[in-house]
């Protein structure tokens, strides 16, 4: 199947996965995390992309970002993934590539999904056994958005904003949100969007993508067409 061309249009947040090359590891130690959230806040600062939530894994980064220009995204991971894979090999004193070719994203739909997507990122280590509590997890954002940790990475989102007329009261109501589990159906459109470049949204909001763009975001239809009666 053909891959379907990149779709980074301006303030449209976006979902994105960047995993290693066949599940290999893409950080080794504390410092190369320290490495790629350096070089994260450096270049979504160039290229002017707002980041609302990421998770750092030993093999893949999910980022939750919204730019402020058409492929402000897909320039700003370019140019971070170059460098930090400049930085690894030397590091490391490896060659070859890191990543698992094109990063992948989702664009998302803001009223209806954008919260539910800053809930799946930061729970990953949870899902993958790696701690009880998102707080445990120091390499996540959401020490900033649950507890109030600064971080000049870190820019909060409309949606995140109309949780509360403070900062407290935003993070009282977002630990909130983590108190109930992602149900099974919700996880699989969020998993699949991102993994097939479709947008995570109502119909409406695909139909608007659509349009406006030119280009699918949702799966094809199966089958050939129904034939007309006449």
């Amino acid at each position: 199947m053909a891959r379907l061309p990149r779709l980074c249009p301006a303030e449209i947040p976006q979902h994105v996965i960047q995993r290693g090359n066949n599940k290999s590891i893409c950080f080794a130690a504390e410092q190369d995390y320290s490495a790629y959230a350096h070089w994260l806040k450096e270049y979504s600062q160039k290229y002017r992309v707002a980041v609302h939530a990421w998770v750092f894994m030993t093999n893949h980064v999910h980022l939750l970002v919204t730019p402020e220009y058409n492929n402000g995204v897909s320039e700003m991971m370019q140019a971070l993934g170059r460098r930090y894979v400049q930085y690894f090999n030397h590091q490391y004193q490896r060659s070859g590539t890191l990543w698992e070719g094109r990063f992948k994203s989702s664009l998302v739909q803001s009223e209806r999904y954008l919260l539910h997507c800053y809930r799946y990122i930061e729970l990953n280590p949870v899902r993958a056994g790696m701690v009880e509590d998102p707080s445990t997890y120091h390499w996540s954002s959401y020490s900033c958005n649950a507890l109030g940790i600064d971080t000049e990475l870190c820019t909060p989102h409309d949606e995140y904003l109309k949780l509360g007329d403070s900062k407290i009261n935003r993070q009282i109501a977002y630990r909130v949100l983590f108190k109930s589990h992602i149900d099974s159906e919700l996880l699989e459109q969020l998993r699949g969007s991102v993994n097939k470049g479709f947008a995570l949204g109502n119909d409406r909001f695909k139909d608007e993508i659509e349009k406006h763009y030119g280009r699918r975001v949702r799966p094809a239809s199966m089958g050939r067409p129904k034939k007309s009666c006449t």
